[in-house]
């Protein structure tokens, strides 16, 4: 099954963390001047998965939560989301499940990630091969999992297991530099991560980390889709270039107000492959997902902060763009 026509099937089992989010109650407040923090659920791949369920895909996390009340919360509101639980497991001992604390606020923005010993890092091969591969149409991870073991070498066994069962992969770069012992380690992680990949989805950064220079991230992300990978470059608020059997498809953004940075990478990955699904084109599925990650950067939080698809229809018909 080749890429689009798999992820026309909408059916995601998706690799990497569930966290727990705390963001300062009301929008405007810095987090060490707030009284109230409201919860809801985070991390990459569950948010990822929240996005997904709302546009209406059908989306499975299989990763590790603290055997803790927040693991329980993590699990209840990915249930309460619609996402398919069956595959999280719950470990023992000293593993924590991840927590963020941060604030809608876009003005020297502070965003807490507590990870020591995170709990998602604890994912094992068995793990992996328990998943049912036959009953999903594409994988999708976020490269946090790469970052520690036993969760990089169980990923790239998911990887493996994909194959065989002819599923493609999707990868979301996500370098977050905190959560990995060092940059060459990083580097080589990633670069093996992307060329095991059929869609590979990073902004200019991410890509150029790989390459060994900013510079040089556009060059690198030529260069995978010469070998027939689906590469999206994210340029911020230059939009995006989407590198493609040959062809360049320059992309533009959706002005919003912003009220805070994170989650519209998330966002943008569930409203690009939730729109292929529905038989939108390539270029408008990139135009929609950058118009998930607008939505998103607008109200507070990550996961309820994603649209569903009555939402990103009303956002498209009332908002002028895309601009460049």
């Amino acid at each position: 099954m080749n890429l689009i026509e798999a992820i026309k099937g909408n059916r995601f089992a998706v690799f990497g963390r569930a966290g727990m989010d705390m963001f300062a109650d009301p929008i405007g407040v810095k987090s060490e001047d707030a009284t109230i923090f409201r919860a809801d659920l985070g991390g990459s791949s569950a948010n990822i998965c929240a996005g997904l369920v709302k546009l209406g895909s059908t989306a499975s996390l299989v990763t590790s939560v603290s055997d803790d009340a927040v693991g329980r919360f993590c699990i209840n509101r990915l249930q309460d989301y619609g996402v398919d639980t069956r595959y999280v497991r719950s470990v023992g001992g000293e593993a924590r499940t991840s927590l963020a604390v941060y604030e809608s606020c876009i003005e020297d923005f502070q965003n807490v990630i507590y990870r020591n010993g995170a709990a998602d890092f604890e994912v094992t091969n068995a793990d992996m091969d328990a998943v049912d591969y036959g009953a999903f149409t594409a994988l999708i991870t976020a490269g946090t999992v790469f970052a520690a073991e036993p969760s990089r070498s169980a990923t790239f066994r998911a990887f493996e297991n994909a194959k065989a069962a002819g599923l493609p992969v999707i990868f979301d770069i996500d370098y977050r530099p905190y959560s990995w012992p060092s940059a060459e380690v990083a580097s080589d992680v990633l670069l093996r991560a992307g060329d095991a990949s059929d869609l590979i989805v990073g902004n200019d950064e991410e890509f150029g980390f790989m390459a060994g220079g900013i510079e040089k991230g556009l060059d690198k992300a030529r260069e995978l889709a010469a070998d027939g990978k689906l590469v999206i470059y994210k340029m911020g608020h230059e939009g995006a270039i989407t590198l493609a059997g040959g062809e360049e498809i320059r992309t533009g953004i959706f002005p919003a107000t912003a009220i805070k940075p994170n989650g519209a990478g998330d966002s943008f990955m569930a409203g690009l492959l939730a729109s292929i699904a529905t038989g939108h084109s390539l270029r408008d599925a990139v135009l929609r997902g950058s118009a998930c990650a607008s939505i998103v950067v607008s109200k507070p939080g990550c996961a309820n902060a994603m649209p569903t698809t009555t939402e990103l229809e009303a956002f498209l018909s009332s908002h002028s763009g895309p601009t460049f």
